[in-house]
């Protein structure tokens, strides 16, 4: 989980799946080990079950919620037959909460709020202009991003919403490790380098450190 989100690349509209992914694997993992059927009781997963929701409840964000209603992925027929129990964001009852108060704050307008919301009513339901079948079969095709850039502009608000949330990253760690540039770049025996060469030679080290990502040294 931590490996995955501790990236500078948009994956904010992957932790709230990533969650109930790892929570059924670990069930899977503590039954297989035990020998239990699906619907037998165990102690062992009842305990690391209440830490894994406490640790969620305690980190989860609206925005998680919010962002993970707005992929178009999740409501594929794919998606959705993947996995057992699996429902829509639109059919969740915590997903769904957690969307409507991402939605009054957003959109303080009462006219706006209600027009995002019939917007979503019809992307989330693949009705009117969502119905399109190029529309459902690109949802569990090509990225979120992607789907919003050729499907969305019946839905402007959401659209809107949804480019700025599905390139979001999950953590500030991209951040912080500028910042740790930074300071190497900018010590007490470098302190006379003016605030704009430092940005520039933190940006240089930055941006090379990405490149090399590519190479296929580094793959290996």
């Amino acid at each position: 989980m931590i490996r995955m989100t501790d990236t500078d690349t948009p994956c904010l509209h992957l932790v709230y799946e990533m969650w109930d992914s790892m929570i059924e694997k670990v069930k899977k993992v503590i039954y297989r080990y035990e020998g239990k059927l699906e619907d037998e009781e165990s102690d062992l997963y009842s305990v690391i079950y209440d830490i894994l929701i406490a640790r969620w409840t305690k980190g989860n964000n609206p925005l998680h919620c919010l962002a993970h209603s707005l992929n178009p992925r999740y409501y594929s027929k794919r998606w959705l037959e993947e996995g057992v129990g699996r429902e829509p964001p639109h059919k969740d009852k915590e997903v769904s909460k957690m969307r409507m108060v991402c939605f009054k704050k957003f959109f303080l307008m009462p006219e706006e709020l209600a027009k995002v919301k019939e917007e979503y009513s019809r992307f989330s339901s693949c009705s009117e202009e969502f119905n399109d079948p190029d529309s459902i079969h690109d949802r569990w095709v090509v990225s979120p991003m992607t789907w919003w850039t050729n499907h969305g502009q019946s839905a402007p608000l959401l659209m809107s919403l949804a480019m700025k949330l599905l390139s979001q990253p999950a953590s500030s760690s991209c951040c912080e490790r500028n910042w740790s540039t930074y300071s190497f770049v900018h010590s007490v025996k470098r302190n006379a380098l003016t605030p704009e060469r430092a940005e520039d030679l933190v940006f240089v080290h930055s941006n090379l450190r990405h490149l090399s990502r590519r190479t296929d040294a580094y793959k290996t």
